[in-house]
């Protein structure tokens, strides 16, 4: 016996191993229907770091970037200089999108008054979030590094302002996987006009294992894009479908022991298990009468508020991470779609009963204690109009604010963080923040902290270095924690 006969490439014994791994994961995967998905899944860490507050998430994100002194950060100050130039300090080595020289301020056209126990001040744009003011944690303080929508996008959803990095649900799928193996642990929805970004950057895995991106439903047609069973084809046969195409796939892994055919397995898997799971989770006309009009929801169409409800019944089964858009928000004045007088009261019109619903929902079930909703765009607006070079006479009647990063508003509710509250403050004209700033990686780091994650932990090695959500900052905003 020669020596020979004992010896193999590291490649084939790595092959034999991860393969006898794919035939059992594909034994578990097809073997039931019903058997679950997300936390034993061999690309998730599938643990917490201390005990969480919240077990789920979601992230209302208003694309384009909300007016926070039209409708969350009240200026009375403005009303007294409005028309007046903008103080030098505000222009003065700054970096604008669109503002040229120095422009007149600009006061909100709109009412602001108090609400709830907690005396927040809302606009009256948004009189049903106001009804919910002592459920809320509205954050005045928030800054970020981008003045532009797409690296701005790209900065709040994955940490980075260029493409290529795993999002926040990403990263949470990997560190805690999902406990409903039937569903993603990561689920995306959007609605309204067309948002400026990167897209599917927003919500991919990057770097991370493919099998932890954002899945996307629709809240008309096919909720998946062919989910459906082709014409003619019965269940059986489709299992039998999955099974011989997996079948295939393995006997490729056993050849090349490359770790995303055995993620293309899972996929596959999944996607069967979806064919029964997405349908019975997207059948919102099983929804109470009263539940529909306290959301507002319009069956069959494409709406926010057909998101916000299909969102309760995503976590209601699990779901780790729902990441709803609403687009655009872009108010700069340059028309009547993007002004503060018409596309402002539009927007809000869209979104705010279905806001407030969501909350009212989550807590009459029980389950606003333990899921984290925020509210929030990708940076602020400006106290001044923005004031485009070459617009005419007539233009300049539609108001409008340039992008702003040095102050925004985001809110909180739910999740272990602290009701009927308001953290941090801006200046009297509300360009610069004075109290407690929030950056966006503190922001990242506390939603992590109340999910169980020190966000210092959660690394993935890329390329010789280690890489996480914060990247090397973060602080978490304790004083906002029950």
């Amino acid at each position: 016996m020669t020596i020979d006969t004992f010896t193999e490439t590291r490649r084939e014994l790595l092959g034999r191993s991860l393969s006898a791994a794919g035939t059992a994961a594909l034994a578990s995967l097809l073997g039931r229907d019903s058997c679950a998905f997300g936390a034993s899944d061999d690309t998730a860490l599938g643990a917490s770091h201390f005990a969480p507050r919240a077990r789920s998430v979601i992230l209302l994100k208003m694309a384009g970037a909300p007016s926070q002194l039209d409708l969350l950060d009240h200026k009375p100050q403005l009303q007294r200089f409005d028309g007046k130039p903008c103080p030098e300090e505000f222009v003065k080595d700054q970096e604008f999108a669109f503002i040229v020289g120095r422009p007149p301020l600009l006061a909100s056209p709109f009412r602001f008054s108090r609400h709830g126990d907690s005396g927040a001040e809302i606009s009256e744009l948004l009189p049903h979030t106001a009804r919910v003011a002592d459920e809320l944690c509205i954050i005045k303080s928030m800054q970020t590094d981008q003045f532009n929508h797409a690296p701005a996008l790209l900065f709040l959803q994955t940490g980075a302002d260029r493409p290529g990095h795993p999002s926040m649900g990403a990263w949470l799928s990997y560190g805690l996987g999902s406990p409903n193996r039937d569903l993603p642990a990561f689920v995306v929805m959007s609605s309204g006009g067309v948002f400026t970004g990167q897209n599917k950057q927003l919500w991919g895995s990057g770097f991370l294992p493919s099998v932890h991106p954002g899945v996307q439903l629709r809240s008309q047609g096919d909720p998946v894009p062919y989910l459906s069973h082709p014409a003619g084809i019965s269940r059986d046969q489709q299992k039998w479908s999955v099974e011989t195409i997996n079948a295939l796939n393995q006997l490729h892994e056993q050849s090349v022991a490359n770790p995303e055919i055995l993620t293309r397995i899972r996929q596959y898997a999944m996607a069967y298990r979806m064919q029964v799971s997405v349908p019975d989770l997207t059948r919102i006309d099983d929804e109470p009468a009263s539940i529909h009009q306290m959301y507002g929801t319009r069956i069959g169409k494409r709406s926010f508020s057909n998101n916000c409800l299909l969102a309760r019944r995503l976590v209601e089964r699990g779901v780790r991470f729902v990441q709803l858009y609403h687009g655009s928000w872009d108010t700069h004045g340059s028309s009547r779609g993007e002004s503060l007088q018409h596309a402002l009261p539009s927007l809000c019109r869209a979104t705010d009963r279905a806001c407030a619903a969501l909350i009212t929902d989550l807590k009459q079930r029980g389950l606003l204690d333990e899921t984290l909703v925020v509210w929030a765009g990708e940076f602020g607006r400006t106290p001044m109009y923005e004031n485009r070079q070459g617009l005419d006479d007539q233009q300049n009647q539609l108001l409008g604010r340039d992008h702003h990063q040095h102050a925004f508003t985001v809110w909180m509710a739910g999740g272990g963080v602290k009701a009927g509250v308001t953290y941090g403050e801006t200046d009297d004209l509300g360009f610069w923040v004075t109290r407690n700033p929030v950056h966006v990686h503190d922001l990242q780091a506390t939603i992590l902290h109340l999910l169980g994650i020190d966000h210092t932990r959660l690394v993935f090695r890329h390329q010789g270095r280690d890489f996480r959500l914060t990247d090397v900052g973060g602080t978490i905003v304790h004083k906002i924690i029950v």
